[in-house]
């Protein structure tokens, strides 16, 4: 019995030595099957390193539980810790993974445009397009020529008229401005600012509007102007 026992304590003991034993231990560090070179490998118990060669194998002093560190810029840091078997084996291999591409953080602090050049023609011909339609809309007869002596304008390219009753409808237009200010349309007639030039063309598609600009008086003016503006709310 005491023979076992001694025997028994004389075999943990020898394993105790030999764990308490640094030996070489040969490995290979590798990712996706190719050799890395020039790899840290560190022991980190014993505070020791070293580096692999051109086929990925290095060869370092351990003991059991040791942690070794795997180091290399492009890949992923990578620690393992040996076991009795790793050392027993002797034929470490390694696995490391490559790291992923950082993107760059791109910062945009301002954007600057062309500014769009602007065509006073173009726009002039926009806007006499718009009135031409909105009139020929709201006033019946204006365009097939029913009016009896109504205006008809024609428009040329670059926004210009051209009346062929120049001088009626010019006179009255001119009465009509330094007759009556803008307030008077805004506040006395209650029309909008945008729809003050299509009024004074559907006063100016009345017959009444020639006799007025011939005879100018300014109490017949506002009262042909309030008669008109009845009708204009009405379209």
């Amino acid at each position: 019995m005491k023979l076992k026992l001694l025997t028994t304590i004389s075999f943990f003991t020898y394993q105790l030595s030999i764990s308490q034993t640094e030996k070489l231990l040969h490995g290979k560090v590798i990712s996706n099957n190719s050799p890395l070179n020039k790899v840290e490998v560190i022991n980190k118990t014993a505070q020791t390193s070293t580096r692999t060669n051109e086929r990925g194998e290095f060869s370092i002093l351990v003991k059991a539980k040791d942690s070794l560190l795997f180091f290399s810029k492009d890949y992923l840091f990578t620690r393992l810790k040996l076991t009795s078997k790793d050392i027993q084996t002797n034929n470490l291999i390694v696995k490391m993974v490559i790291k992923p591409e950082e993107l760059e953080e791109v910062t945009i602090t301002s954007i600057k445009f062309d500014p769009i050049p602007i065509d006073p023609e173009a726009i002039a011909a926009i806007d006499i397009d718009k009135r031409s339609k909105n009139l020929t809309r709201f006033i019946t007869g204006y365009k097939d020529g029913s009016i009896t002596n109504g205006a008809q304008v024609s428009f040329t390219p670059g926004g210009k008229k051209k009346p062929k009753k120049e001088d009626s409808e010019t006179t009255f237009k001119k009465l009509i401005k330094a007759t009556c200010s803008t307030d008077f349309f805004t506040k006395t007639l209650q029309i909008k600012p945008e729809e003050k030039d299509l009024f004074i063309d559907f006063c100016n598609a009345d017959p009444k509007s020639k006799v007025i600009s011939e005879n100018p008086n300014i109490l017949s003016t506002i009262e042909f102007l309030n008669a008109k503006n009845e009708e204009f709310k009405k379209l």
